[in-house]
């Protein structure tokens, strides 16, 4: 694969986490309507710095470092990646109007536990750990996989899912 082709395929993600922003902007909006509250406002910069941050090292990183593409290696990963965006689209669609980027709960909503999530509490955060190993890994890009997966994991477990996790209990007991 060209680096020509892979920066499409980057672009292709960009386009999709921009789709991802604008059902964001209409959920959150449709919350808001029904009395829904956001916590945790304070850490969504950082993850979209995050976000878009992986998508620019993943093309600076294969051409200053002149990453070769691996056919094994890029193929399998292009074939995880294809998965993840499955996997994000049952995600959002399972969560229908409750799916947001952001930390928003609506007072009366039942917690999901139907689709992806009759078996995990967050599967999302599994699809963008996985795509965060597998977009780099495409063409080789192995330092920006390794930065972002930490970068994620400490921004995940130390704040995004505890911010999700303080809203939904506080739903429970309002």
């Amino acid at each position: 694969m060209s680096v020509g082709v892979y920066a499409v395929v980057v672009l292709l993600v960009g386009l999709e986490r921009l789709a991802e922003l604008v059902i964001s902007r209409r959920n959150l909006a449709w919350a808001l309507r029904r009395g829904g509250f956001e916590s945790g406002r304070g850490h969504f910069p950082v993850m979209v710095a995050l976000h878009t941050g992986l998508l620019v090292a993943c093309l600076v990183e294969v051409v200053v470092a002149d990453r070769p593409f691996v056919p094994a290696l890029g193929w399998t990963m292009l074939a995880l990646l294809v998965l993840t965006e499955a996997t994000r689209a049952w995600v959002i669609a399972t969560l229908g109007r409750q799916w947001n980027t952001r930390v928003v709960v609506v007072p009366g909503l039942r917690r999901v536990t139907r689709g992806p999530y009759r078996w995990l509490s967050h599967p999302n955060y599994v699809v963008v750990a996985v795509e965060g190993v597998a977009l780099p890994l495409v063409h080789t890009a192995w330092v920006t996989a390794v930065v972002f997966t930490v970068l994620n994991a400490a921004l995940l477990l130390l704040v995004r899912i505890p911010a999700e996790e303080r809203a939904l209990a506080r739903l429970r007991t309002s």
